[in-house]
């Protein structure tokens, strides 16, 4: 399916508070976070051999291209968020 049917409702209201654009980054994000709430439960089951208490490489290294996901499009949020204020001004 696609995520413009499987987040409809989400994607309504946040482009109606947002604006379309920011709208579906929000969206995004909330993608994201759900994301790594997933990989996280899936990290307490697979953790690292050498450090137990560490997930393993492999989720690490999904979390942190997740988290460098979200913190690429905030930035861009903010981005648009400081060129609507400055077009307001």
């Amino acid at each position: 399916m696609s995520v413009f049917h499987d987040r409809r409702d989400e994607l309504e209201k946040y482009e109606f508070m947002m604006g379309a654009s920011r709208g579906r980054l929000a969206v995004s994000l909330d993608a994201l976070t759900d994301a790594l709430i997933l990989i996280g439960q899936h990290g307490v089951y697979c953790v690292s051999n050498r450090n137990p208490s560490k997930p393993a490489l492999d989720i690490e290294t999904v979390m942190n291209e997740i988290n460098g996901a979200k913190e690429l499009i905030q930035s861009v949020m903010l981005e648009l968020e400081r060129a609507r204020d400055a077009g307001l001004g």
